[in-house]
């Protein structure tokens, strides 16, 4: 494909994805039907859509519109690129620009332009004076980190991913690598394969670094998802790990990385079959705007219903997870969100019905780590 052609069919994906379809399957729809299209084709398309939907209003600005052709005009003048020689209308191209859209221009953009109107002042009041700088970083790509097996690593791991074509460089933590280049063979690397390196943000490693995970005992991921805060634990821990999640679907791939792993995770419907736990960990359903620099889409979705309805599951989550925990013991809530009232707000609010002690309350923002993460900490009262 050329890269005409490209911008062509981001453009029918960005129109599926203004009808309702979800970005992935609008995407997966269109590889369906252009067989033609090889692997270097559909990442550049995949890549011109995600970077519309990170500055979906700028690009709309610079654009004139949102559908899919005025978003990828714009984009195109926001890289600094001239339209006319990609709207041409020669073979798959885009057709070429009318007069309305040769003369638009955009005053006054701000990396705010690329933020929805309502989420302004809840965003401005949880960051503070980070954001801007907050912000301003959502709009670009996110980095892509890597977590070491402390189990089953050994020898350099660094060579190894090198040897596959995957460059990478060390972080500050010792079991954490950004991978730098060839980051889309990593899938297909023999590390990988083989259970030495998972794909797992830098800051929820941080955040699961910064917790004192009990050495032994019983530890319960209580929204384990595909399981790597589970994984992680277990490569610390010889504490008995337990997973459990409302939909038991997206536990799905946890048994064949546990076993890449080499670390049992054991699956529980019931968890109160085990409670007492010495820590429970809640990574709860969240707005997820600490990650929208990876998953632009879900800031386009998020309305106010959505999160006050996620605002009472987390409440529901917590008072459900603290029933679990052994006297003394740990309650570990975490978010990817960058919205107080998801994050410390829970902890006072919780604090306020049960009288736990806080003791860790952490946010990591994007620069410093690179996802937007939370880390609350909260301490059941001893027995007596």
């Amino acid at each position: 494909m050329t890269p005409a052609a490209r911008l062509a069919a981001a453009i029918g994906v960005l129109d599926a994805w203004a009808g309702g379809n979800p970005v992935e399957r609008a995407l997966t729809g269109w590889a369906r039907g252009a067989r033609y299209a090889g692997s270097k084709d559909r990442a550049a398309v995949r890549d011109h859509v995600y970077d519309v939907l990170r500055r979906k209003g700028s690009c709309a600005a610079l654009g004139g519109g949102g559908s899919g052709r005025a978003l990828v005009l714009g984009l195109l003048r926001l890289q600094g690129l001239d339209p006319d020689e990609y709207f041409t209308g020669e073979g798959h191209a885009p057709a070429g620009l009318g007069e309305a859209e040769r003369d638009l221009g955009a005053e006054g953009l701000t990396a705010w332009s690329d933020i929805p109107d309502w989420l302004h002042d809840p965003l401005r009041d949880s960051l503070d004076e980070q954001a801007e700088r907050v912000i301003a970083a959502m709009q670009e790509r996110a980095p892509l980190y890597l977590r070491i097996n402390a189990r089953r690593s050994a020898g350099e791991i660094e060579e190894w991913l090198a040897s596959d074509g995957i460059v990478t460089r060390k972080t500050i933590l010792p079991h954490a690598l950004e991978v730098v280049e060839g980051a889309r063979r990593l899938r297909q690397s023999q590390a990988y394969l083989d259970g030495l390196v998972e794909i797992q943000d830098l800051s929820p490693q941080l955040a699961c670094a910064a917790v004192d995970w009990p050495r032994s005992g019983r530890v319960l991921d209580y929204c384990a998802g595909g399981g790597g805060k589970a994984l992680a634990i277990a490569a610390v821990s010889e504490a008995q790990v337990f997973v459990h999640d409302a939909n038991p679907r997206r536990m799905a791939d946890i048994p064949a990385r546990a076993d890449r792993a080499g670390v049992r995770l054991t699956a529980l419907e019931r968890p109160e079959a085990q409670a007492p736990y010495a820590a429970v960990l809640c990574d709860v359903p969240c707005s997820g705007s600490g990650t929208w620099r990876r998953d632009p889409e879900a800031k386009w979705l998020l309305s106010r219903e959505k999160l006050t309805n996620l605002e009472q599951v987390q409440a529901e989550i917590l008072d459900a997870a603290a029933a679990l925990v052994a006297p003394g013991g740990q309650l570990v809530y975490m978010t990817c969100s960058l919205l107080d009232a998801e994050n410390g707000g829970q902890l006072r609010a919780f604090q306020a019905r049960h009288g736990w002690q806080v003791k860790t309350e952490r946010r990591f923002l994007p620069g410093d780590a690179s996802d937007g993460f939370f880390l609350g900490v909260l301490t059941a009262p001893s027995k007596g």
